[in-house]
């Protein structure tokens, strides 16, 4: 039932000219649209956790290495 409610977090983004030169390099978005569209900001979000996912291993990864 998309769009049956709307979601409003009440989240008043404050950033900086460089914040919003990072957002649009990585995400092709600026934060205003990040802040106003949901659908938006989960895809963001899920790309975001898994680069982490992705850093995190490789660093596991490398330790291991070193420790061997």
């Amino acid at each position: 039932m998309k769009g049956w409610f709307t979601i409003n977090s009440g989240i008043r983004l404050h950033y900086t000219p460089e914040m919003e030169r990072a957002m649009q390099q990585s995400h092709q978005m600026g934060y205003v649209e990040y802040e106003r569209n949901l659908d938006k900001r989960i895809a963001v979000e899920k790309r975001r956790q898994n680069e982490y996912e992705r850093c995190k291993h490789m660093v596991a990864e490398i330790d291991s290495h070193i420790q061997s």
